[in-house]
């Protein structure tokens, strides 16, 4: 009797597992929007009030800096800059 009680146990618990396991693989990704919004109010601290809504519209309404912008901006700002020293400040420039 013990035995049936420790196999119908063990079979119910590795159900369990299973089902969380599909679960988990089936929920929702957070969209680029929730990502966009944890982000923010990560950011945004320990701001209360009036400082935090703003903060909040500001960062939320932002747009995130295309490829070709960063590009763009790294590459005004190198300036003169030759060689490796431009290689190496457009490296850490783009990886921003």
């Amino acid at each position: 009797m013990k035995k049936i009680i420790a196999i119908v146990a063990l079979a119910t618990s590795a159900f369990a597992g299973a089902s969380f396991a599909a679960d988990a693989a089936s929920a929702p990704k957070a969209t680029a929007q929730q990502t966009k919004m944890a982000t923010c109010n990560k950011e945004a601290g320990d701001m209360k009030g009036d400082e935090r809504k703003a903060f909040m519209s500001k960062c939320l309404s932002a747009k995130k800096q295309t490829q070709q912008d960063k590009m763009k901006t790294c590459n005004k700002e190198a300036g003169d800059k030759k060689g490796d020293a431009r290689k190496a400040f457009m490296k850490e420039c783009l990886s921003k």
